[in-house]
């Protein structure tokens, strides 16, 4: 056993001083929150492109068959999807363009 720390360590334990520091309101540290979008809204930003379930989800990436689940409420978008659901919300082009379409 070694009593030398290692940079990942070291690292971990500066992350873990920051965090606390945050807590106790010493550090303020940035953060951005990804909004829970409701079935009306999903199913508002594919109405407005004037796409069918299908064709929204193809253009997208996305599978149709989750698409009508979060827009029934069903289902609600994993973390990942809520924040492509907010990409194409604001800048459509922009994921289209990612995925070489």
């Amino acid at each position: 056993m070694t009593t030398k720390q290692t940079r990942l360590g070291q690292e971990v334990e500066a992350a873990l001083s920051e965090v606390v520091a945050h807590v106790h309101g010493e550090e303020e540290l940035p953060c951005r929150m990804v909004v829970e979008p409701s079935a009306e809204h999903i199913f508002a930003v594919r109405k407005r492109m004037k796409l069918s379930r299908q064709k929204f989800a193809d253009r997208f990436g996305l599978d149709a068959r989750a698409v009508q689940d979060w827009e029934q409420g069903r289902r609600v978008p994993d973390r990942a999807a809520r924040v492509l659901l907010t990409v194409i919300d604001r800048d459509p082009q922009a994921v289209v363009r990612a995925l070489g379409q």
